[in-house]
């Protein structure tokens, strides 16, 4: 009898152990064969689902915009303004292992601009993205001619928080985390945030 084998979830589990791979060695050392062995079994269960680096790094960011798409349109249900400001911020820290995992190998991938054509691609099209949730979760907030600016100060304080927790992850605690985003939330006195 044939062994079942759902296939969605191996795409998952295959997505999971290449940004791990990216994260902890980098895109020199980014194959297909370290990816299969991190699963532990041989290239072949990657290939299977992913013939190249190349389609699997394009998977990756694949799966990064339709979590960004997923955040934005999530948004719209969260009526509280405040509560959906935070969950904003809150999607871009990394709280846990997989957050963690994404960001370090976002991280690994800033080195190879203007050097790989894949790398390049994927900044290119999740920065608008990830812009795009910030404004989502900001916009009622904001004077709409200062928007845009607010937007950059958001991207750059979360931005920020990922390169501190990647470099001290030890220090930056799930807690101390999202203790510095409701400081961050305080600090930068929006309207409705100010008046809580």
């Amino acid at each position: 009898m044939p062994i079942y084998v759902d296939h969605d979830e191996r795409r998952k589990q295959i997505l999971d152990a290449a940004e791990r791979v990216l994260g902890d060695e980098g895109l020199d050392q980014f194959t297909l064969r370290k990816v299969g062995q991190r699963l532990g079994g041989s290239v072949t269960l990657v290939t299977h689902y992913f013939p190249s680096r190349g389609a699997l790094m394009k998977s990756m960011l694949e799966r990064t915009l339709d979590d960004a798409h997923t955040m934005r349109d999530e948004l719209t249900a969260i009526q509280d303004q405040h509560d959906r400001l935070e969950a904003v911020l809150q999607y871009f820290l990394p709280i846990d292992e997989q957050a963690l995992a994404q960001e370090r190998a976002r991280v690994a991938l800033v080195s190879h601009r203007n050097v790989e054509p894949a790398v390049d691609e994927f900044f290119a099209r999740i920065e608008p993205s990830m812009r795009d949730v910030i404004r989502k979760g900001i916009e009622e907030f904001v004077n709409p001619d200062d928007l845009e600016a607010m937007v950059d100060l958001v991207r750059v304080w979360t931005s920020g928080m990922v390169l501190s927790v990647i470099e001290h992850p030890e220090m930056w605690t799930p807690e101390r985390q999202l203790q510095a985003l409701r400081h961050f939330m305080r600090v930068i006195e929006l309207p409705s945030i100010a008046a809580r």
